[in-house]
């Protein structure tokens, strides 16, 4: 199977800055929404605004002081280290809140992120090593005291650090002002857009910077500094005019995406396929900002996305006419810069957008789902998926998280290692919990659209079963392509071969092993009384009930698990191939769970499980991870064909529960 190359991403100091960008991001971006409603808030009952009113104005304050800073900190900690981190992160950004007199948005980013990261620490002193009805004790005196101690840091220490660095910066930002240099900062930011560097600087200084102005004068330039859409817009418009070949058919709808849908890095591969576009983007950006600072324009919040809808939404009462002009300037300069440059162009009549949109992907570090429509990528030739860096995290996903994509992440992870990659980490997760994280999301094939609007970066496979389908041997391969030079061993070509191998047998002879972050579950989760050797169900749906009854018996769930088995299977199949299916209740039936527990009903005749022939049903019921380990080991069993053999003639409980291992312990 033919798979695309990917080098390693180099460790540049452009990459790192990107990183950093793209963390600081994280923590603003998902509360652009709480910056808007502020925004909103003040442009309608502040003095000056839409409907004055003293009562509701006294909303203002809080919010931006006490709100938007600890919303940031939550963010940053539960990026670290889960809602564990987010709610020290928050309880320490209180400290830099109370320690200062300004919105402490850069605080909140430093001492949200550090105290999840001291706390992650913390934890694994002791991790392992607490006696059993200790934890909770252990794990909320030491979250509270941790946290208590960086908010007096916080207060006394890094809050006024910040102060005075927020003092110093925003005295830059009026000297460029007052001596009409601002302008020029169109020299940085529109290179650094194109080189995803912008993130650090947009984020992580004029956002922060932006609302401290728009607090003490209603609106600010800086929002619209780096998310002014016009000069992209005008790149493609010239592209639309004057393009050539792909280039000039695919910009009108990216033109599109960009200024309405505020999707800027759409426009980046029509700059890196002509460097030269830059001084268009520059020229505009500068004419842009010029005619702010000239007619005195801002919003009152940011602008995110770039869209020109959210740029209007975001403009302060007497800064339309300002607005208006530097978007109509800034893509007027840039299209006429751009048109000229296209002009003189002596490139094929085919510009090479395709492999502008790869280096673009390789700037940013990930696939582009959006630059990828520009060009149909995303499958190369041989149908497997290319990565423009290594594969990293991969997850499983279904509706409740808990019993197909469990087993399916058992049997990929023990292929991935045995093809020499044992630092990708696969997991697996409920759909409802997926998060833009992952490199690959492997879903049922009924769920593939459910999971895509969650990680539209991530690349998706559908697979018909969780246990053994071929596209785990097609991800093995992608995994090798995107973390190794060259996909083979430097001792030659034929060194790929036999890892191949390796990675597609492996695991019938190789155990398949919990993964590191999976804890074995507490004794008892499968039992002799749950074991079947011999169903008397005759359909899946009375085959359901069996195993269901068999919970149900030992008190792990309610009768409204049971409801919830069966409306999970009428949405997507627990069927897993070899002989096995694995019913289990929907997401949102977890609380019909009391205790985790596995039901195991063997069916010498077989059932028909729509259209496939089940022998083994295994009723799961999870609380947390408990359920894991075992169902690691049942995944296991059904990937070797001589223990599957072995399950069907097994004349005892015992002998069953051997096969599975000790998956009580």
């Amino acid at each position: 199977m033919a798979t695309e190359t990917v080098a390693k991403p180099r460790t540049s100091v452009r990459v790192h800055v990107q990183k950093f960008g793209t963390f600081l991001s994280g923590m603003i971006m998902p509360n652009i929404g709480a910056f808007i409603a502020w925004g909103f808030i003040t442009a309608l009952f502040i003095p000056a605004g839409f409907f004055p009113n003293a009562e509701l104005a006294k909303l203002v304050g809080p919010i931006i002081t006490y709100l938007l800073p600890l919303l940031i900190g939550y963010t940053g900690g539960r990026m670290v280290y889960g809602v564990r981190g987010g709610v020290v992160g928050a309880v320490a950004t209180m400290g830099v809140i109370v320690g200062t007199d300004i919105p402490m948005f850069i605080g909140a980013m430093m001492l949200g992120p550090l105290t999840a990261w001291l706390m992650m620490k913390v934890d694994k002193i002791w991790e392992g090593r607490v006696k059993p009805g200790f934890e909770m004790l252990i794990d909320n005196f030491s979250a509270g005291i941790l946290a208590a101690i960086m908010a007096v840091v916080g207060m006394l220490v890094v809050g006024p650090v910040v102060k005075a660095f927020s003092n110093g910066a925003s005295a830059v930002v009026e000297f460029l002002v007052v001596n009409g240099l601002l302008p020029f900062t169109s020299i940085f930011i529109e290179p650094a857009k194109v080189l995803f560097l912008n993130n650090a600087v947009n984020h992580g200084i004029l956002t922060p910077l932006g609302t401290q102005q728009a607090l003490e004068q209603g609106k600010s330039i800086l929002f619209l500094l780096e998310a002014n859409p016009g000069p992209g817009f005008g790149i493609l418009l010239a592209y639309s005019f004057f393009g050539k070949g792909l280039a000039k058919a695919s910009a009108p709808g990216a033109a599109v995406i960009q200024f309405v849908g505020g999707i800027h890095e759409i426009y980046f591969p029509y700059v890196l396929m002509k460097p030269m576009m830059i001084f268009a983007a520059i020229g505009g950006g500068m004419t842009g900002i010029f005619t702010l600072v000239v007619t005195g324009a801002g919003l009152r919040s940011p602008a995110a996305p770039g869209s020109i809808l959210a740029v209007y939404a975001a403009t302060a009462r007497d800064s339309y006419v300002g607005v208006t002009l530097s978007v109509l300037f800034a893509t007027t300069v840039s299209f006429l810069i751009a048109s000229v440059i296209l002009k003189a162009s002596k490139a094929s009549a085919e510009d090479d957008l395709d492999e502008a949109t790869h280096r673009m992907e390789a700037l940013k570090g990930k696939k582009s789902s959006v630059a990828s429509a520009l060009t149909g990528a995303g499958m190369n030739a041989g149908g497997v998926a290319v990565l423009a860096g290594p594969v990293k995290n991969i997850v499983f996903a279904c509706d409740a998280g808990m019993g197909s994509s469990a087993m399916g992440a058992s049997v990929l992870r023990n292929k991935i290692k045995a093809a020499g990659f044992p630092d990708v980490k696969v997991t697996n997760s409920a759909i409802a919990n997926l998060s833009d994280t992952y490199d690959v999301v492997i879903t049922h094939q009924d769920l593939t659209e459910r999971a895509k609007p969650a990680t539209a970066s991530a690349v998706h496979v559908s697979v018909d079963n969780f246990m053994n389908s071929p596209r785990y041997d097609e991800i093995v391969e992608l995994v090798r392509a995107s973390n190794t030079d060259g996909g083979e061993a430097d001792a030659g070509a034929g060194a790929a071969a036999p890892a191949a191998a390796v990675a597609t047998e492996a695991p019938a002879e190789a155990p398949v092993e919990a993964a590191s972050d999976v804890e074995a579950g507490p004794a008892g989760i499968l039992v002799a009384e749950s074991v079947v050797l011999s169903g008397t169900a005759t359909t899946r749906d009375a085959a359901i009930d069996e195993a269901g009854q068999l919970l149900l018996d030992r008190g792990a769930v309610d009768s409204g698990y049971l409801d919830a088995m069966h409306e999970r299977e009428e949405s997507v199949s627990t069927y897993m191939g070899s002989y096995l299916a694995i019913p289990h209740g929907t997401n949102a039936a977890k609380d019909h769970i009391m205790k985790s527990a596995v039901s195991v009903i063997r069916y010498p005749d077989g059932i028909d499980w729509n259209g496939k022939e089940v022998k083994f049903v295994v009723g799961v019921a999870g609380i947390n991870n408990e359920h894991l380990q075992i169902l690691s080991s049942i995944a296991k069993v059904f990937t070797n064909k001589a223990q599957v053999a072995q399950l069907e003639a097994a004349t005892t409980v015992d002998e069953v529960l051997a096969l599975f291992g000790k998956v009580n312990s």
